[in-house]
């Protein structure tokens, strides 16, 4: 407990910022956790450098966490930040910009020396600056200098006491913001219990941070965000990949399928594989190929062979599993390609957000060879959105394109977990044996259009398969040309059939008005935040946002034209808004941004208020 002044707020931001080996991402997920398991209603956004192994002190080497925590519930880490905590001067200067006027900016003072100045590139002291020491409520801490006090009966070398300053800065946050010690400390003695000496300096460094901010005249007060009230039930805290990996295993106990993971590893989607190596005991078979195009084909053979089959990449891995999916595709078997999108193009952005590659999606193979895609909205909708592409993958005997982004997949809010009986079953089909006096047919189709999905070895089931066009019904090879303009049209057409089992596409606000605004993908909490601070102002706007991108709902035109204006905000150049286009002959209007961040609230606020009509309904 604190003997200071302590103020009720519905929400705070907080960014931490720092060194990639100053520990931010370990301070802001412990801050997250913490927060969750107080009740709060929490969104994070991580941002990593772009270099594995970016020089130390630079701009390109900062690391960041965002974190907001509310009383409230809530859809976005937060627009401007109140908070900063800055470990040096290039921490300071990419971040300082977010902080809104009168926020609280904590800065190691131990950072910020003429080696460092150089690094970041900047002239002088930032902080002796005046329009920092008059914009923001700056507080200059010693944490290297206090840290290494407190931990100098541990027996640590000088560099490894330096690495436990991130657990001072720890406490410091955890202080000034209400947040008990217990969760970390759990947390440290499950980390480090093999080394009891920096477990007990981490220990010591974090209770220094807390008690510094407790004695310490310079923080008059310390802020309090009450419990949210969440719909009942148990919630944890969780990530885009995390949730995906888990969605992914549930898909297979639903289906009473092993599940193969076949993949390569890339950023931001390598984190789904580590997650389910951890789950052998569910059936999980885990292979890490030595490139992309093994990863996609040994999961085309273990569909073949009757498994869930799952493979992942981002947008430069997918281009190289380009074929295979046509192959996939060809042989219509089930199975589910993940993506999570970062910026491109080539190597381009590896570690920030963008959903740039639903054209990719689209059209990234040869031929006509049309897959259903489908995007989760948020980092806990991954886990349903991952059981939706298995389902459809397996009652249209397709591969299935699952989006997800940066933003997605490394960002966490609080999850409800599920009761399995809750979840929708998968059913799975295989033909047991043919009539011995009747040939098998593998592509005999159903009312879906999809074909039986016989596993190898079944006695009667002999069939031919391969990426050669097929005769219909026999699978033998074909060249005749109807024959091919049956197929093409086929397998198109059982794609298009899944617009009858998705649901209509719903909306925030009235089916009809001023402006809707489509969105898709991790824009959803930006895009529905905004929209509903725009309809408490009165103004007539509604927001759509799109999981199913292929194919669309099937009232999604009806929708459109329904409203005067339709605005389309993505990260990228316009990709949905010309699919939207192009399709339903709608003008849409662009909103577009590929900076590797998201959208922040503010930006959509002023966009939809451009193009609403002045005057404001009594």
């Amino acid at each position: 407990m604190t003997t200071k002044d302590v103020k009720s707020v519905t929400g705070i931001t907080v960014r931490l910022a720092g060194d990639s080996g100053d520990g931010m991402q370990l301070l802001g997920t412990q801050l997250t956790n913490t927060s969750a398991l107080a009740g709060n209603d929490v969104a994070t956004f991580p941002d990593f450098p772009a270099e594995i192994r970016a020089p130390r002190g630079t701009r390109a080497g900062v690391s960041g966490f965002q974190v907001q925590f509310a009383k409230e519930e809530i859809f976005t880490p937060g627009d401007t930040l109140d908070a900063l905590v800055v470990m040096n001067p290039a921490a300071l200067v990419t971040n300082i910009g977010d902080l809104r006027k009168g926020g609280i900016l904590i800065a190691n003072e131990d950072g910020f020396t003429e080696k460092d100045f150089k690094l970041a590139k900047v002239d002088a002291n930032p902080l002796e600056a005046t329009v920092i020491n008059d914009t923001y409520r700056l507080f200059r801490v010693n944490m290297t200098e206090l840290t290494r006090k407190a931990v100098s009966d541990h027996g640590l070398s000088p560099k490894i006491a330096d690495r436990c300053k991130n657990f001072f800065a720890m406490g410091l946050v955890y202080w000034l913001f209400g947040r008990s010690l217990d969760p970390t400390l759990r947390f440290i003695e499950a980390k480090f219990g093999k080394k009891p000496e920096v477990a007990s300096a981490n220990e010591a460094a974090l209770r220094a941070g807390w008690a510094y901010g407790e004695t310490t005249e310079a923080f008059g007060e310390s802020y309090q965000v009450e419990a949210a009230e969440l719909e009942p039930g148990t919630y944890r805290n969780i990530m885009g990949n995390q949730a995906l990996a888990w969605g992914l295993v549930a898909a297979s106990k639903l289906s009473n399928k092993e599940l193969f993971y076949g993949t390569y590893p890339i950023t931001p989607a390598s984190d789904i594989l580590h997650e389910l190596t951890k789950h052998k005991n569910f059936g999980v078979r885990t292979f890490q190929a030595e490139d992309e195009i093994a990863a996609v084909c040994a999961t085309i053979g273990a569909a073949f062979g009757g498994t869930m089959a799952v493979t992942a990449s981002s947008g430069p891995g997918i281009a190289l599993k380009a074929e295979a999916m046509g192959l996939g595709m060809m042989l219509e078997l089930p199975m589910v390609v993940v993506n999570v999108q970062r910026g491109g193009p080539s190597t381009g952005l590896p570690t920030k957000t963008e959903q740039s590659d639903l054209l990719q999606s689209m059209f990234g193979r040869n031929g006509e060879s049309p897959l259903p895609i489908i995007a989760p909205r948020s980092p806990a909708d991954c886990f349903d959105m991952a059981i939706e592409a298995w389902r459809l993958a397996v009652e249209c005997m397709v591969p299935v394109m699952l989006l997800s982004d940066g933003y997605i997949a490394n960002g966490s809010e609080p999850w409800k977990l599920p009761e399995m009986n809750e979840l929708p079953t998968i059913t799975v089909k295989h033909p047991e044996g043919a009539d011995p006096d009747e040939p098998f047919l593998p592509y005999l189709r159903d009312e879906n259009l999809s074909r039986p999905w016989a596993i190898p070895g079944t006695e009667g089931l002999m069939h031919r398969v391969g990426g050669l066009e097929k005769q219909h019904e026999t699978g033998n090879v074909s060249y005749d040309p109807a024959n091919h303009q049956l197929m093409v049209q086929t397998r198109a057409n059982k794609v298009a059939k899944i617009a009858e089992r998705i649901p209509e596409q719903d909306v925030v606000g009235e089916t009809s008005g001023d402006l809707l605004v489509v969105s898709w993908g991790g824009t959803y909490g930006a895009c529905l935040t905004a929209v509903r601070r725009c309809q408490e102002a009165g103004h007539r706007v509604s927001h759509a946002h799109i999981r199913y991108l292929n194919p669309l709902p099937r009232n999604i035109g009806d929708l459109l034209k329904s409203f005067d204006k339709v605005l389309v905000p993505e990260l990228n150049m316009g990709q949905l808004r010309m699919l939207l286009r192009s399709e339903f002959l709608v003008d849409c209007i662009g909103f577009n941004k590929v900076q590797g961040k998201p959208f922040s609230v503010s930006e959509l606020i002023e966009v939809i208020e451009n193009h609403l009509p002045s005057a404001v309904p009594a």
